[in-house]
This record gives structure tokens, sequence and C-alpha cells, in this order.
């Protein structure tokens, strides 16, 4: 294997990570105003996410470095032509990751409310985007021989974009209320089962929708070398998402969970298997796409970098693993009172 595949799929396996943690962090967010009907609950809600949720955005700093010094010409396409979108994301992000730290700092219901909606709109906006970026990337943006983005933000904002935009909230919804079943008691518990059953349907729904709409699109289902491969992944990602509603329906809240994650990993999978060996896709001319080849850097630095990945990465699991398992237990509203 070469040290591009390799950096490839690294790289994919950082982005399944990140979609999986920080995916039920946006799910959480989204559903704060409408799960928690008081302070208190809605602190119970918060708290959830606590200790983990900027955790999880390390795996982002991690993904969009990797590309940055594995794919130079990847990162520079990509965060040039999608600049303003990946903006939006930022201000979202930043947005909520404030709302978070300050929410608390005052106990005026106008303070906490704001912070509240900030949270709300901080995690709809990247679980929105990052479902458009993604079917871009996959279909195909305006690439012209010297590897620049000859497009404009509207051109992102294409149907197609728009119906993956739609799977990935409604996946993220998903996933963050599964994740509220085994972290609350009582009627919050009771509220986010009811919203995991109100999303379920159509993240399944949405996912098949989207996958047929691929076909008709990308080149999912007639990939060379491996033919119906990525098409088939992502066929089962969809069928993951309706075993979560049936796991649900038996309260088998773990394996609902475990379901959604297995989702978003099949998702993910999908779409490296469908660009592979691209990393972007020319709508213009598939002679200008962007590959493994033509935008990674050098190999000494692909050797030096993945000495160090394959050295650090080891330890940083290992400590998340760790962080999950001391804040395991569900979260009660009598804890919340001291949050």
């Amino acid at each position: 294997m070469s040290l591009t595949t390799l950096w490839f799929i690294l790289i994919c396996v950082l982005f399944i990570g990140y979609f999986f943690l920080e995916g039920f962090d946006y799910g959480v967010g989204i559903l704060l105003p409408f799960v928690g009907n008081t302070d208190l609950e809605r602190r119970a809600v918060i708290q959830t996410i606590g200790p983990v949720w900027d955790a999880n955005e390390v795996w982002l700093l991690t993904a969009g470095g990797a590309i940055f010094a594995a794919f130079p010409q990847w990162y520079a396409t990509m965060f040039s032509g999608f600049y303003l979108a990946l903006f939006l994301m930022l201000v979202g992000l930043i947005a909520r990751g404030v709302a978070f730290e300050f929410r608390s700092k005052d106990e005026r219901p106008l303070w906490r409310g704001l912070f509240d909606w900030l949270i709300f709109f901080g995690s709809v906006v990247p679980a929105l985007l990052w479902g458009v970026a993604i079917a871009n990337i996959v279909e195909g943006v305006p690439i012209d021989a010297q590897m620049n983005y000859v497009g404009n933000f509207f051109t992102l904002l294409n149907p197609y974009a728009l119906l993956g935009g739609l799977v990935t909230l409604l996946v993220f919804t998903l996933h963050g209320a599964v994740y509220l079943t085994m972290k609350t008691e009582l009627e919050l518990n009771a509220r986010a089962r009811r919203a995991a059953y109100a999303v379920g349907w159509a993240a399944a729904g949405a996912a098949i929708l989207f996958v047929l709409y691929s076909g008709l699109h990308t080149d999912m289902f007639s990939r060379p070398g491996i033919g119906m491969l990525p098409g088939v992944v992502a066929i089962l990602a969809g069928l993951s998402l309706v075993a979560t509603r049936l796991f649900l329906d038996r309260r088998k809240e773990g394996w609902s969970f475990f379901s959604t994650g297995v989702a978003i990993l099949l998702v993910v999978a999908s779409v490296f298997l469908t660009l592979f060996p691209r990393v972007m896709v020319s709508s213009l001319n598939p002679r200008w796409d962007l590959t493994v080849q033509n935008a990674s850097s050098n190999p000494y630095s692909l050797h030096v970098m993945t000495i160090v990945a394959l050295t650090a990465l080891p330890v940083v699991l290992a400590y998340m693993a760790w962080t999950y398992w001391v804040f395991r237990r569900r979260t009660t509203l009598t804890q919340a009172m001291h949050y």
C-alpha cells in the first residue's frame, strides 16, 4: 500500500471519528430547546455532552491538519472553493462553543434563552453544511486544469447537495436523540425517545432517497475495480437507520446508538470508496480531478507524518476512551443543579 493511499484511509478514519462523536453533539444541541422544558432540564441536557464536546471537535482539527499536510492541493482547492460555506460553519461552531461556556454565567431567563438558541443554531448550521459539502465533493464541482475552483457559493446549493445536507441534519439529530436516551432519566428520557421516534423514519427515508439520487448523479454504483460496492455500503447505512428504530421499539438504547454509529461509519466509508483514488471530482473535465497522486505531499513528508501519526494515535484513542468511561453514567436533574 502506498503512503498516499494510507493517508487517504487515515483521513477517512478521522472523519468517521469526527462525525460519530460530534454527530451526537450536534444532535443534542439541535434538540436542546425541544427536549428540555425548564432551565434545569436544559442544564441536564447540556451536561450530557459537557465533558466531551470540545474533545470531540479535536477530530475535525486533526482531519483538517491531515489534509493540509498530506494533500495540500486538496486542502487549497476545497478551502478556497468552499470558503463562504466553511466560514458560516466556523461562525456556528464558535457561537456554539461560546454559548456552552457562558450560558451559566447569568441566571436571567433572557440570557440563558439566548445562549440556548445559539447552541441550537450553532448545531444546525454545521450539521446541514457538512452534508452539502460532502454531496458536492462526491457529485463534483467546477475545478479547472489548474486545480482552481471556478464556481461560487450558490453553485454548492444545488438540489442534490441540499438533500445531502438534509440527510446529515436528520441523521445527527437522530444520533443525538438516541444518545440522550442513554444519558438521561424520567421525563427527559421519554422526550428524547419521542424525538428519536419522530426523526428516525425521516432520517432513514432521506438517506435511502439520497442513495438512489446518488445512483443518478454520481458513479457510486459503477466505480472502476469495485463496481457497486460504495452504493451497497450506502444502502447498508440506510438499513442501519431502520434498525435504529426497531431497537428503540424494544428499548435497547445501547444497540440503537450503536446502529446510528454504524450508519455514520458506513456513509463516510461509502463516500471515500466512491471518491478513491480521487479526492475531489471536477464537474468540468474528468482529467482535472484531484487524486491522491496529483494532490499529495512529497514522499518524505508523508513518511515522517506516518511515523508521528502511528505513534500518537493510540495515545489519543486511549485518552478519549478513558474520558467516556469516566463520564459513562446517566445525568440526573440533581447533578444538573450543580452544573
